[in-house]
């Protein structure tokens, strides 16, 4: 089946009138509604919602490529849409798109026309044949050009290398576009490098171009750039770079170098008996960020309650003290007594279940709610993660030993008893009493710090937060920062949440007061940055900082450790872990004084970079 099969003239929209990613959307929903291609338009509508939320289809040099696989779809097609002065589409190299091609499928569609939509994000990585589109002044061109480029492409089962160097996985959740996109992106970026290179691509209509063994034996490293689970046991032994399928997209010379360096760590399957030798300590990282990322939620949800119920009074929720009032004790219970109780635990389990596979949860979870219970809090239930999990994997290899008929058992009765009861010894008998000493004393280490120490660790930790912008430095001074929240230290906290809000703040500020030194689109890009420091996420630096690193960094390295040294000699202090400007109100101290300290650091950054910067013509 060809593209123009899916996509003819009454798919095609020459001028759209859209102005929002939401009305582009609609626009070409209700072109799919009219020529007879959905079922229902308002479901369809909300399957294409729910993939941009999982990450933007706006892949990228003013093309959006939106698409869902559903029920609601009769019959497969495509829609195109075109704007001249484009769409701010949430777009990954943050440009307007011009270009959007909607992907509808069937959820019963075939492979023969997931084959004919996917072929469709392999044209667009064609720079001229996206030039022809533009460019086309009716529906006739843009069907033509379709045609004769679709004519020239040579279907690529099988690649014509022979000992491959690299080889690559993507994968992406709907598999329809951006799978392809990747695969074509680490080709071509290859062929440029003169780099031998296969890429499988898990996409809808099943893997295709499959790595063989012989082929992983003889690789250098594996890219996987997926959003979704791929088959990870058979790269065993190899060095595994993993990424977003988007990362493969926009930085395929990256990644292939890295690769070709073996610039990643020892990949070890779950029941292996290989080790991550020199790269344990990305390892370690992974390990730790598998627990943080999902006790995340927990900590932002339940410690956001918490502080809305500080408005009401400190102890409002305290039905003995004169300010109580039984919404802020609901807040609290909540927040405090169901959500962030369950932060260690969560955390304890999610360590173990990187490390052990599945069996390690549970003991990981016992273990993570015997120290928060215990009082060895954050620190215990770190302890209690890594040592549940290679306790597990210390059990499968033990039990590696016995008869093949008891294989059944082992996950449900053997691992969970057996790691359940020496983990919980452990931390009974080993753990959690000296752990508790240690936080008492570092609790009272912090507490009876001078003025001039407490200046000094804001500036450390205010100046980490902004080095890596979200990377492992960014996540210890967060990591230290909840963990001291949870010791009954609100001060390190609120030195950490100014430093992560400077950054996007102090670029925005920047774009605002020297506009001659940023392009149409950093300005552009500058004004989201407003939205994103309020709201504590400092990766919205990221694209200033990597177009221009050399003097982006150090300007909100410096601007942020300003602002965190500040926060720590006003005496500030944050029982909230997340919020931005939310939880401003709620800060022990002067919540103006906080203002003024990330003000300060904002302008400090802005005014570093303004300087620093070149005019540039555009």
């Amino acid at each position: 089946m060809r593209i123009t099969d899916l996509l003819t003239e009454d798919t095609i929209v020459l001028d759209l009138n859209a102005r929002t990613k939401k009305e582009v959307i609609e626009e070409l929903v209700d072109v799919l509604e009219k020529t007879g291609k959905l079922n229902n338009r308002q479901t369809f509508i909300e399957a294409i919602f729910a993939r941009e939320a999982q990450s933007t289809t706006g892949i990228g040099e003013g093309i959006a490529i939106p698409h869902a696989k559903t029920k609601a779809v009769r019959t497969p097609a495509v829609v195109f849409g075109r704007s001249k002065e484009g769409i701010d589409y949430d777009s990954l190299d943050g440009k307007r798109s011009h270009l959007f091609f909607m992907i509808a499928a069937p959820e019963g569609a075939n492979n023969t026309h997931l084959e004919a939509l996917s072929r469709l994000s392999t044209l667009l990585m064609d720079a001229s044949f996206r030039s022809k589109i533009e460019n086309a002044s009716t529906k006739q061109q843009i069907i033509q050009a379709i045609q004769e480029k679709e004519g020239e492409m040579v279907t690529e089962e099988k690649q014509p290398y022979g000992k491959k160097k690299v080889l690559a996985v993507t994968a992406c959740p709907t598999g329809i576009a951006h799978t392809y996109m990747a695969a074509d992106a680490l080709k071509a970026k290859a062929k440029e490098m003169g780099v031998d290179i296969k890429v499988e691509t898990n996409g809808s209509s099943g893997v295709k171009n499959e790595l063989t063994q012989q082929e992983i034996e003889e690789a250098v490293a594996i890219i996987v750039a997926a959003d979704k689970q791929v088959e990870m046991d058979r790269f065993d032994g190899k060095h595994v770079i993993q990424v977003p399928v988007a990362d493969a997209i926009r930085k395929p010379e990256q990644l292939i170098d890295r690769a070709l360096k073996q610039e990643a760590p020892i990949y070890r399957a779950s029941g292996g008996q290989r080790s991550y030798a020199s790269k344990e300590r990305t390892g370690f990282y992974k390990h730790l960020m598998n627990g943080v990322s999902n006790m995340l939620p927990f900590v932002v949800g339940g410690g956001i309650l918490i502080a809305i119920s500080f408005i009401f009074g400190i102890k409002a929720f305290d039905p003995n003290d004169p300010s109580f009032h039984p919404i802020a004790k609901a807040l609290m219970d909540i927040g405090g007594g169901s959500a962030f109780a369950l932060m260690i635990p969560v955390l304890a389990g999610f360590i173990a279940m990187s490390i052990a596979d599945r069996p390690g949860f549970a003991p990981g979870m016992v273990g993570g709610f015997m120290a928060a219970n215990g009082g060895a809090g954050f620190l215990g239930g770190l302890i209690a993660g890594f040592l549940a999990g290679y306790l597990v994997v210390g059990l499968k290899k033990w039990f590696s030993r016995l008869p093949q008929s008891l294989e059944g058992i082992k996950p449900v009765l053997l691992y969970p008893l057996f790691g359940i009861l020496l983990t919980g010894f452990i931390m009974m008998y080993v753990v959690i009493d000296p752990v508790k000493a240690l936080n008492e004393g570092m609790k009272t280490w912090l507490e009876n710090m001078g003025t001039g120490n407490l200046v000094l660790l804001g500036l450390i930790l205010g100046g980490m937060m902004a080095v890596d912008m979200g990377g492992p430095i960014n996540k210890a001074a967060f990591t230290f920062g909840i963990a001291m929240i949870d010791a009954g230290n609100y001060a390190p906290h609120a030195a950490i949440m100014a430093g992560g809000m400077v950054p996007p703040l102090g670029l925005a500020l920047a774009t605002t007061l020297f506009k001659k030194k940023f392009t149409k689109a950093e300005r552009e890009a500058g004004k989201t940055c407003y939205i994103m420091g309020a709201s504590f996420i400092t990766e919205g630096a990221i694209p200033f900082a990597a177009a221009d690193p050399g003097r982006v960094i150090p300007s909100i390295i410096v601007g942020s450790a300003v602002a965190g040294a500040l926060t720590m000699m006003f005496g500030i202090g944050l029982p909230a872990p997340h919020g931005g400007i939310f939880v401003i109100p709620i800060v022990k101290g002067n919540p103006l004084l906080y203002v003024l300290a990330i003000f300060i650091g904002s302008l400090v950054t802005a005014l570093m970079v303004g300087l620093w910067k070149k005019e540039v013509k555009e």
